[in-house]
């Protein structure tokens, strides 16, 4: 599962459904855009708190999932560990493969 995840992520990007950065996905969840906030396993305690608590407050979706190095290089980036989901249909298809568990 975790293959057809990395996949969805790949084409949300292609498609600029994904937007990257922590600062980025701060603009995006305060202006409403991001649908779905993945934020990876090994991102600081505190900078997760942070996106976690905004994201709470704006009632946007989040998960954990991967590690900076895994989601880095899948998406072509270097060091980033949070990724906005800003079109609908790829939101609701990421988030179901990643809540069906299966990737573990």
């Amino acid at each position: 599962m975790r293959d057809k995840i990395d996949s969805y992520l790949g084409f949300a990007k292609k498609s600029r459904g994904l937007i990257s950065g922590y600062n980025t996905c701060i603009h995006g969840i305060n202006h409403g855009k991001i649908k779905l906030l993945i934020i990876a396993e090994d991102v600081t305690e505190n900078g997760s708190e942070k996106l976690i608590r905004l994201a709470e407050d704006k009632k946007i979706t989040y998960r954990r999932y991967g590690t900076k190095e895994e989601l880095s290089k899948l998406m072509g980036f270097e060091d980033r560990g949070v990724f906005g989901i800003v079109d609908d249909n790829f939101a609701r298809i990421i988030l179901k493969e990643i809540d069906s568990g299966q990737y573990v």
